[in-house]
């Protein structure tokens, strides 16, 4: 129980950059990280069991080739560019904090009860600390040190709104999950309250990636409820799913003979979009979206001249020529997780993730976990324009997705009892 505490804590909480422990390079959430990683080893050590799943062998081989992608990475940027040293230690770092959590977490016995019980831990302790940050948000409490708001946008214990915005957008399928495949009734009620404090925070950082996450993960979420429905019962016929039926073959000429009317209304409709977003999409989200395609650009040309084999971990782009101050002096990372590991680990690399990622998918498809598809939808609609893959939440979530939908090794003395 404690060291499922520790780790839930130090996943809900890694974005709480402002909460750093006085006279250390590192924060809560690296300390009860790095403290679950040596209670596991320490478990093992003492004859604690281990399962070989199959979720634990992809996860090894991602970190294997993640690995040798970025070792040759940095010897081809050590050979041909200037190499920071700070960053280059500190997504080494990173990446072997997350390699550890991962396959420590998947081979654990009866892992897919434990992540479970873990994602609960997460859900409460995020929850009780958006509590607190929206109380220090509005006056309401008082601590030193921390500045809740980033000009206009929320961003509570951590340094950016959009790190905020992105615990908020997985949290909201992972409670969703919970919520869905419980039998507790008060546990049930209590997951899907706190969708409403989840949404509210994330709405308070005035991100439009969480927007469109959001939307989207509802949206699969929707098609994923009715394709059951559909299917469901044996596909026995009945009057309420006929007339589904016929609703989504007469979508199309539907959708045709409304047009003209649809097309009357557009511009409210845009103006509505344009009202969620930030700054309304004025000079701000223009300025964002021009500062994100010089950057992208930029990871492109860095990432082939590399011959694409990456230049080792770290940011590699040079300084824009308008710099927002939501970004670090230089070197610049692309803010987009596919460039940023293309400038990093090259090719090979962005092919791995784009294994891992789809793996996951797949494992939580075949286990007929909604939700936890619309997680991993997220995780991928949220990493378009942002660099995701150094949250520990991020990985959480895969590694859930891919214990719920992989069969679990049974240990020999189970067998035995079994039998």
């Amino acid at each position: 129980m404690m060291r499922d505490a520790l780790l839930a804590f130090g996943v809900a909480m890694s974005y709480a950059a402002q909460l750093s422990i006085p006279g250390l390079p590192f924060g809560y959430s690296e300390l009860c990280l790095t403290l679950w990683i040596m209670l596991s080893m320490t478990r093992i050590l003492a004859g604690g069991q281990l399962e070989v799943t199959p979720a634990l062998a992809k996860l090894g081989l991602f970190w294997l080739i993640l690995a040798l992608a970025m070792g040759v990475g940095y010897i081809i940027g050590f050979l041909t560019t200037t190499l920071f040293l700070d960053p280059l230690l500190h997504d080494t770092l990173a990446y072997v904090l997350l390699a550890c959590v991962t396959c420590l977490a998947a081979a654990e016995p009866a892992a897919s009860f434990r992540l479970r019980r873990i994602a609960w831990w997460m859900v409460a302790v995020a929850n009780a600390g958006f509590i607190i940050q929206v109380g220090l948000g509005f006056g309401w409490l008082h601590q030193a040190g921390v500045e809740p708001w980033y000009w206009d946008r929320f961003c509570g214990w951590s340094d950016n709104p959009n790190q905020l915005a992105l615990y908020c957008a997985l949290l909201g399928p992972l409670a969703l999950h919970l919520a869905t495949t419980t039998s507790n009734k008060w546990g049930r009620c209590l997951a899907l309250c706190s969708l409403i404090f989840t949404v509210y925070v994330g709405r308070l950082t005035k991100s439009d990636t969480y927007l469109y996450t959001t939307v989207l993960a509802c949206l699969i979420l929707l098609g994923l409820r009715v394709r059951a429905w559909l299917t469901s019962d044996g596909n026995k016929a009945s009057l309420s799913r006929q007339l589904a039926v016929l609703l989504a073959v007469g979508f199309l000429p539907l959708a045709l003979s409304i047009a003209p009317y649809a097309l009357s209304e557009a511009s409210s409709a845009e103006d509505f979009a344009k009202s969620l977003t930030k700054d309304k999409g004025g000079e701000a989200t223009a300025q964002t979206a021009a500062l994100r395609l010089y950057l992208w650009n930029a990871a492109l040309e860095k990432g082939a001249r590399s011959g694409s084999l990456g230049l080792g971990p770290g940011p590699h782009l040079d300084s824009p020529p308008v710099v927002n101050q939501q970004f670090l002096p230089r070197p610049f990372e692309a803010h987009s997780t596919i460039l940023d590991l293309y400038t990093q680990g090259g090719l090979i690399s962005v092919l791995a993730l784009m294994w891992i990622f789809g793996s996951a998918a797949l494992s939580a498809w075949r286990a007929k976990l909604d939700a936890l598809v619309a997680l991993v939808a997220s995780i991928a609609a949220f990493s378009a324009p942002h660099l995701v893959i150094r949250h520990p939440i991020v990985w959480f979530c895969l590694t859930l997705c891919l214990v719920a939908g992989t069969p679990e090794a049974i240990p020999a003395i189970v067998r035995q009892r079994r039998c």
